[in-house]
């Protein structure tokens, strides 16, 4: 997912959107590795090696990759593996962010 994720990051670099990875490999060293070499440039957490770890078990992942959107209000409004819903659903979630009105504007 790393290329996908990537391209992601940087075709909304300027949108309402974050990516935050959640990485199960069995050691911080290893995911600081791997970090380094797919150059990945967005935070991800290390979840203690399995899906048994505590960001894991929180949020009921059994395999992964296992994929959230979270919409503006943090509420999720999907879960899945990748694939286009996954874009098809993150362009609907950007569009809400970008239609809604800023905290400026609410304060008037």
């Amino acid at each position: 997912m790393f290329p996908h994720e990537r391209s992601l990051v940087e075709k909304y670099k300027d949108k309402p959107f974050a990516l935050i990875g959640v990485n199960s490999d069995e050691s911080r060293e290893k995911l600081k590795k791997i970090q380094q070499e797919q150059k990945l440039t967005w935070r991800s957490f290390f979840d203690g090696g399995n899906t048994s770890g505590p960001i894991a078990t929180m949020f009921n992942v059994e395999g992964w990759p296992t994929i959230y959107l979270l919409d503006k209000d943090h509420t999720i409004r999907w879960i899945g593996h990748g694939g286009p819903d996954l874009d098809k659903v993150l362009e609907q979630l950007i569009a809400e962010a970008e239609a809604a009105p800023s905290e400026k504007q609410k304060d008037g």
